[in-house]
């Protein structure tokens, strides 16, 4: 079975290789046609290019081992470079999108031959297609049966996929906007069409980089891991033998596949320190065992004899000395 690692960098060398090849195609297609539309394209598959570098930059250095300086690894390197991509996308490629639709408005050219716009963007979208459905199946691949596509969305944890598919999506939606430009402005001889569909295609990538900001914000301050996994660690805590009560188990995301998880638990009265080391790595082997994401585990325990507090911290399945 594939690692999720490699299904994450399958999604960006597939988004990078078919957006450069599009980019390419579309700003040849601009400078033929004389669309607007056919340029604000190949700005933003241009602009698609190098965001997925910089993914590809984050997922790399996302991986590097911690450190004395970061002791909890670099996993946030990839939320950090995912919200340097929401930014670009909205910055430069809406930006001169809606510029350039403007610009043709006010000083509108004529759309001579539209036939390589047509070829362009009928190739451009089967190649987003393609790449979409990359993108989709690793989506779908992670979410869970009991929620909704648009939740799975909204939860996810991995940048590096949900912001190529949102970029994908936004890509082929502009393809769609971009053919009925080129082919009302011309049919109709009205530049308007042309530069309005432009400035649509503009406000499409400003609403997905919104979107892509909002959700890179929450993730570079720290979310908690998924709500289902909390409650199921709760219960793996909660059945166990030896635990008396414990407090809801506190959780954050380092990256998509590095999870930190507090447990502050308290232990049954009369059992003695072997119990109670017992008792802690029998805990430990079951979290990890459902979830190998959770790389760090920090342990809070007290037994009610008065003991007083036993601090465990492990990271890896070893337990410093």
């Amino acid at each position: 079975m594939r690692s999720q690692l490699s299904g994450r960098l399958l999604v960006i060398y597939g988004a990078i290789a078919a957006n450069f090849f599009i980019a390419v195609a579309k700003f040849i297609a601009a400078y033929f046609s004389g669309s607007s539309a056919m340029l604000s394209e190949g700005i933003h598959s241009m602009v698609d290019t190098g965001n997925e570098l910089l993914l590809l930059l984050g997922v790399k250095r996302s991986n590097k081992p911690a450190d004395e300086q970061h002791p909890f690894g670099y996993g946030k390197e990839l939320y950090f470079w995912s919200l340097i991509v929401a930014i670009a996308l909205f910055g430069i490629g809406s930006g001169m999108s809606i510029y350039e639709g403007i610009t043709h408005l006010l000083h509108p050219t004529e759309i001579t031959d539209p036939t390589w716009s047509y070829i362009v963007l009928g190739i451009a979208f089967v190649a987003e297609g393609i790449s979409w459905i990359i993108a989709l199946k690793e989506l779908l691949a992670s979410k869970n049966r009991d929620r909704s596509f648009w939740q799975a969305l909204r939860i996810s944890k991995d940048p590096s996929v949900f912001t190529v598919f949102c970029e994908d999506s936004a890509a082929l939606a502009g393809v769609v906007v971009a053919f009925l430009g080129v082919y009302l402005g011309h049919t109709l001889n009205n530049h308007y069409f042309d530069g309005s569909a432009s400035i649509v295609i503009g406000l499409i990538l400003a609403a997905v980089a919104l979107f892509l900001i909002y959700e890179g914000k929450h993730l570079l301050v720290g979310e908690s891991a998924d709500p289902q996994i909390v409650r199921h660690i709760h219960e793996i805590a909660n059945t166990d033998p030896a635990v008396a009560d414990l407090r809801r188990p506190l959780t954050m995301h380092f990256g998509p596949d590095q999870v930190l998880l507090n447990l502050d638990i308290k232990f049954r009265p009369n059992l003695s320190v072997a119990e109670l080391e017992n008792a802690v790595d029998r805990l430990e082997m079951k979290i990890r065992q459902a979830y190998p994401e959770i790389k760090r585990i920090y342990l809070e325990a007290q037994s009610f004899k008065g003991r007083g507090d036993l601090s465990d911290s492990t990271e890896d399945g070893e337990t410093p000395k």
